[in-house]
């Protein structure tokens, strides 16, 4: 299991913004590894209970939230990353655990005895909670994701784009996913995430954009269908 405590910020911004700090952010950070060209497939599907409460907490602005997904990089991928995300005021807490693919399908076709396998807390604490609070599969987002980082303060720049969702195919691992466009492909949604501060040549590049920052949710995005409505 893995934990981070960080500071995230969001911006939504155009395409001609993302390609302009795509080359300033390239000529002062390191690209991830995985992110040549306009960046790399991501799929998160999103787990929620029976009555819906984390979208609705988030909805509805509450200061401590959380929410649950099962993430991987596509078709390919030969696992999955079942994270839980939990909103802390400023702060968002990350805890994370790598599921191989037949225990991550297992937790698709809504069987978290997988998770009954690790000799871990937190694992055993979303077996009793996905359990009592009968989550299931509610959603898959999908998007391209660019990605720059530094060392210090663990600074992470992502932007995402292209952002599709399904709220009936839930197979990350399918070659034939098929999502729809719930997202206006020529915005981007810029995250900004670091640790104590961030450094200040980082924030004079954000400050020249033209952007605010806002709450994006993927995940409600997701439910744009099945909820009838985008919340921004």
């Amino acid at each position: 299991m893995t934990e981070v405590l960080r500071q995230e910020k969001k911006y939504l911004i155009d395409i001609e913004q993302y390609y302009h700090l795509s080359r300033r952010f390239g000529n002062l950070l390191t690209e991830d590894e995985h992110s040549s060209g306009d960046g790399y497939e991501v799929r998160s599907l999103y787990f929620d209970g029976i009555d819906d409460n984390d979208f609705e907490e988030k909805i509805n602005g509450v200061e401590l939230r959380k929410k649950i997904r099962l993430r991987n990089y596509g078709a390919g991928s030969r696992s999955a990353k079942l994270e839980m995300k939990q909103k802390q005021g400023m702060m968002q807490k990350k805890r994370s655990l790598t599921l191989d693919k037949e225990q991550s399908r297992r937790l698709i076709r809504g069987d978290f005895s997988a998770l009954l396998e690790f000799d871990s807390g937190f694992a055993g604490e979303c077996f009793g909670l996905m359990n009592m609070q009968c989550y299931r599969p509610k959603a898959v987002v999908s998007y391209t994701r660019k990605v720059f980082t530094a060392n210090e303060n663990e600074i992470r720049i992502t932007f995402d784009h292209h952002i599709r969702g399904s709220e009936s195919n839930f197979d990350i691992f399918s070659g034939d996913f098929v999502g729809n466009t719930i997202f206006d492909p020529f915005l981007v949604v810029m995250e900004v995430k670091f640790n104590g501060f961030l450094l200040s040549y980082i924030k004079d590049i954000i400050n020249e954009v033209n952007a605010s920052e806002l709450a994006v949710s993927k995940y409600c995005l997701g439910r744009t269908i099945g909820k009838e409505f985008i919340y921004l």
